[in-house]
């Protein structure tokens, strides 16, 4: 299992936004974490996506370089305390992979890709530990990126309402203002289609309803400090002095003639973008005013680290409500959850398999009877398109990818497509624990709750052997067969089975 954190232990984590690039780094002391550095560079990845889903090569080396620089700082911090997290724009990119190989290279780090919806949750984790909120009260959380929006309702450290939009401050500026041109006719209808994206789930969060509304971003808090030069309000933004900065926006007729006091240069480029989704989830939410927090993504990313591999991992809670949702049979999965993990023990040494790895074993297998709820046919396929398509919280886009082709590839023969969306640092591994799950659904088939005899297990490169009592495997008949068979219906992973009765 992964290293208990220890006093003085450093953790890192890095924000891949649309915008800007972000590190942050924490000692752990006395049960909290302690800021020790904070890094950030402006790189404009949205900036260079095109619309088939490539990436510009001067804005991926510009990224690349951030990287390798953000890397020099963590270097000696263990693989398991540093979390990477990429966003709305790599989420877009037709061939993710084509980025993110030398983007690890050059931080030095494995890089994982959340969905809009967990990137809600851990803003929302960032900003409620960062500011925490009084008993009962409920919060309404914004956070303007580059690409994307996220807007959370939340009580206390937890996510009651998630959404996340394709408009950010990159995004819209080179939407609607691409050319570099201005006019309140433009604005005007702007605002009708940002507004629309925000309609979609207004009536619901007015309903949940709110006691505060916080602001996350260095969009939101470069318009806060406008507001403050402007002499509006103090640092908050409010419904009220939102017009009076748009009115001193649009006496601009082009993005870089524009004139806000408090304006920095490097934000002139995107500022019309951003208050343009500001403005309108003000009308569509219906929002008086907005303080500005400290913290985001970064700051949720470590809170959840220390969360993650123990007892408050929201992992756990996340598969432990699918099988909740779709009915799984949780003595079953239980059954064969002890037997992967016995199996999992005996050969993690020899192929080097990780606690990552042996803890997705576990979800795998008490999920992988999932699709059952769909249909009995192919049920292993249905189940891997759910774990695939859903937003579960606390996992990335990659741990979801790695838990599906587990589930997929439970039963019959492993098709070559089943891991074709695995990274390459996770496919060896990734196949060798399916080849265990594979197992342990074999030998608990006739969901007996009788305990099965310890099965011994061998490994060595790409080769497994399982040995079994010969007594008990002359009492079951279908059992040999079954097992006789899976050699040949393994071969999709690469491996080469030997079974033994002794």
């Amino acid at each position: 299992m992964q290293p208990a954190l220890q006093d003085g232990d450093l953790l890192a984590a890095v924000d891949l936004g649309s915008n800007s690039f972000h590190m942050v780094v924490a000692r752990y002391v006395l049960g909290q974490l302690r800021v020790v550095d904070r890094l950030r560079e402006m790189v404009r990845l949205a900036e260079g996506l095109d619309e088939r889903g490539g990436l510009a090569p001067q804005v991926q080396q510009r990224a690349l370089d951030c990287l390798a620089r953000f890397g020099q700082r963590i270097h000696d911090i263990p693989p398991q305390r540093v979390r990477a997290l990429a966003t709305n724009t790599v989420r877009a990119l037709a061939r993710p992979q084509a980025f993110l190989v030398p983007a690890e290279t050059a931080l030095g780090h494995a890089i994982e890709i959340v969905s809009g919806r967990e990137e809600a949750r851990l803003v929302y984790l960032g900003v409620a530990h960062a500011q925490p909120p009084r008993p009962g009260q409920r919060r309404l959380v914004m956070d303007v990126g580059g690409g994307s929006t996220e807007c959370i309702i939340g009580s206390g450290l937890d996510p009651i309402e998630r959404e996340s939009l394709q408009v950010g401050c990159v995004a819209s500026t080179r939407r609607f203002f691409g050319d570099g041109k201005l006019s309140r006719k433009r604005w005007k209808e702007a605002l009708v289609e940002v507004g629309a994206e925000f309609q979609q789930f207004a009536g619901t969060y007015r309903n949940v309803g709110w006691d505060e509304a916080l602001g996350s971003s260095g969009t939101i808090k470069q318009i806060g400090e406008i507001c403050a030069a402007m002499k509006l309000t103090k640092g908050s933004i409010t419904a009220e002095a939102l017009p009076e900065v748009r009115e001193r926006l649009l006496r601009a007729d082009r993005i870089e003639a524009i004139d806000l006091p408090g304006l920095s240069d490097e934000r002139r480029p995107i500022v019309a973008g951003g208050l343009l989704v500001i403005e309108a989830a003000f009308s569509a939410l219906g929002l008086s005013r907005m303080e500005v927090s400290k913290a985001a993504l970064r700051e949720g990313a470590l809170y959840d680290m220390l969360g993650r591999g123990g007892a408050d991992d929201p992992r756990e809670a996340s598969v432990a409500a699918l099988m909740q949702r779709y009915g799984i049979d949780a003595a079953q999965g239980a059954r064969v959850e002890t037997t992967a993990l016995a199996l999992f023990d005996r050969v993690a040494g020899d192929w080097k398999l990780d606690a990552d790895m042996r803890r997705m074993l576990a979800w795998a297998a008490r999920l992988h009877e999932l699709g059952l709820a769909i249909a009995h046919s192919q049920y292993q396929l249905h189940g891997a398109y759910v774990l695939q398509n859903s937003d579960i919280a606390g996992f990335s886009l990659q741990e979801q990818q790695v838990l599906a082709a587990l589930v997929r590839s439970h039963r019959r023969k492993v098709p070559g497509k089943a891991f074709d969306a695995i990274p390459d640092r996770l496919l060896a591994d990734t196949k060798r624990t399916a080849a265990l799950l594979r197992l342990a659904v074999l030998l608990h088939r006739s969901h007996e709750a009788a305990e099965l005899p310890e099965p011994r297990a061998t490994a060595k490169r790409d080769q497994l052997s399982l040995t079994l009592p010969a007594r008990w495997l002359e009492q079951r008949p279908l059992l040999r067969a079954d097992l006789d068979g899976e050699p040949a219906d393994m071969a999709g992973l690469g491996i080469a089975l030997e079974i033994w009765a002794d």
